[in-house]
């Protein structure tokens, strides 16, 4: 397996080497999960920021801030819940994004070392329902939306939306970065013009939905604006693992942080206030009827806009669920890079999102807020173990050639990574909250969701203590001879 971290030649369109190709020439990415030598880095910290800002910079955020309306929350209190939450998950998903220039690996990869070659197989399934199932409930939440505003078929978008983010997932990471620094540049000025229109009374408003503080409503609104931002914490290291090996961590955190953050926090601002002083219920709809007030057909330009960033978005989620999908079949049959390969997972992967999203049935709101609260669940405590590995255990010390090796220093399956992961579940259960159930604690407690919270501190602390009794002298060695820089 020495070759899976080796640089490869560029490809033809089945794998076969050419030579006289470069890779300022090449449309689709070459790279698939293996390792990227310092040679191909490029990319600037700076741009991270952006990048992540239009990942959350769409009406689906907006659509996030009628959680609370919904709930009875005020405005104030809906605002203040999304950005605390927006902050807690930020932090999170930033501090994996250091370890893509650090490892020159997609994140799942990089989690063998905690959960063992095969373990890993759980937390990567994992992570392809996460991709799957936000994607799913993005294109049903455009459909849904294109429908009210202009009419159209609900599967005629789906497949129009389905379409563009598996190209995007087909052609790769600089041109999902690419398409991204376009759309975040054409959405600013028409997002600035409504939002300075809602604050100088330029919209007009009905008279303002009355709510007050609701602990379980806020505790809804901080998890769904944390899980928003965690559930980028599997995707991060993908797009951040062509950075030079240089890149300085704060830097890189205080990109990723601001850029998720601001968006989020505005978005789901705009989503509240929509909720609150027009009485909407649809994001996308109300976002086109608010912004054509303001001046001829800025709505209409907003949505068409924010559908577009939500496709491209779509397009990361696809991009990331073919990696691990890739990472799957790797653990039984080790895999090159193939243009094939890529386009083949894409359009399974994409197919799979839109017929489950032709056919969600429901409360749209409902539906988004369970998703949430469900990935938040799952996702926690992989993260949280990735995370003290990473900066505790073994302190960004990694061999990349046995991370893909079965019979490696990480061993088939780590049962410290594992118990850990198994026991973050365990104890959340009892915390969950969801439309249709609520654990019998948090019965008890009025239904505030701090699952997520306990799924994050438990397991962290768990690994931490039974990591003890790694040998990390005998890594240190084999990290040596085949480091992750």
């Amino acid at each position: 397996m020495e070759d899976s971290v080796k640089p490869l030649a560029p490809l033809g369109i089945d794998g076969v080497p050419d030579p006289d190709t470069t890779r300022s020439q090449q449309l689709i990415e070459q790279r698939s999960i293996d390792y990227v030598p310092e040679d191909e880095r490029h990319g600037k910290v700076w741009k991270q920021g952006p990048f992540w800002f239009l990942a959350n910079f769409s009406f689906f955020s907006v659509a996030l801030g009628f959680i609370g309306p919904s709930m009875g929350l005020s405005l104030g209190w809906t605002v203040l819940g999304g950005a605390l939450g927006a902050v807690f998950g930020a932090l999170a998903m930033a501090f994996h994004a250091s370890q893509g220039p650090a490892l020159g690996l997609p994140q799942m990869v990089q989690s063998r070392a905690q959960f063992g070659y095969f373990g890993v197989l759980i937390p990567v399934v994992v992570t392809v329902f996460v991709f799957i199932g936000f994607s799913t409930v993005q294109t049903n939440v455009l459909q849904t939306g294109f429908q009210g505003i202009f009419g159209w078929n609900p599967v005629l978008t789906a497949a129009l939306v389905s379409a563009g983010a598996a190209l995007l997932s087909v052609l790769g990471h600089d041109w999902l970065h690419r398409s991204f620094r376009i759309l975040f540049w054409c959405s600013i000025p028409f997002y600035g013009a409504l939002s300075i229109a809602m604050m100088t009374g330029g919209v007009q408003s009905t008279t303002p939905v009355e709510g007050g503080f609701r602990a379980a409503a806020f505790m809804a609104v901080f998890a769904t604006a944390a899980s928003y931002n965690i559930t980028l914490a599997p995707d991060i290291a993908n797009f951040t693992r062509y950075l030079p090996v240089r890149t300085k961590t704060s830097h890189l955190v205080l990109a990723v942080v601001g850029g998720t953050c601001l968006a989020l926090v505005w978005m789901m601002a705009m989503g509240a206030w929509l909720a609150t002083r027009t009485g909407a219920t649809d994001a996308l709809v109300s976002l086109n009827d608010t912004g054509n007030e303001v001046f001829g057909h800025l709505g209409t330009t907003l949505a068409v806009l924010s559908a577009l960033a939500l496709t491209a978005t779509i397009g990361i989620n696809t991009y990331s669920a073919v990696l691990s999908a890739i990472t799957i079949i790797d653990c039984f049959r080790p895999q090159q890079a193939t243009y094939t390969q890529r386009i083949v997972w894409s359009v399974i992967v994409i197919a799979v999102s839109f017929v489950a999203s032709i056919n969600i049935s429901g409360n749209q709101l409902t539906s988004i807020n369970d998703l949430m609260n469900g990935l938040l669940y799952l996702l926690v405590p992989w993260s949280s173990i990735n995370l003290v590995d990473f900066f505790f255990v073994r302190r960004g010390h990694y061999s990349i050639t046995d991370m893909f090796r079965p019979n490696g220093i990480y061993g088939r399956y780590a049962w410290r990574g594992l118990t850990a992961y198994a026991v973050g579940l365990a104890v959340e259960i009892p915390f969950v909250v969801f439309s249709f159930y609520a654990g019998p604690l948090a019965t008890a407690f009025h239904r505030i969701d701090v699952a997520f919270i306990i799924g994050a501190i438990v397991p962290a602390v768990f690994y931490l203590f039974v990591s003890r009794g790694l040998d990390l002298e005998a890594e240190a060695a084999a990290a040596a001879n085949n480091p992750a820089h």
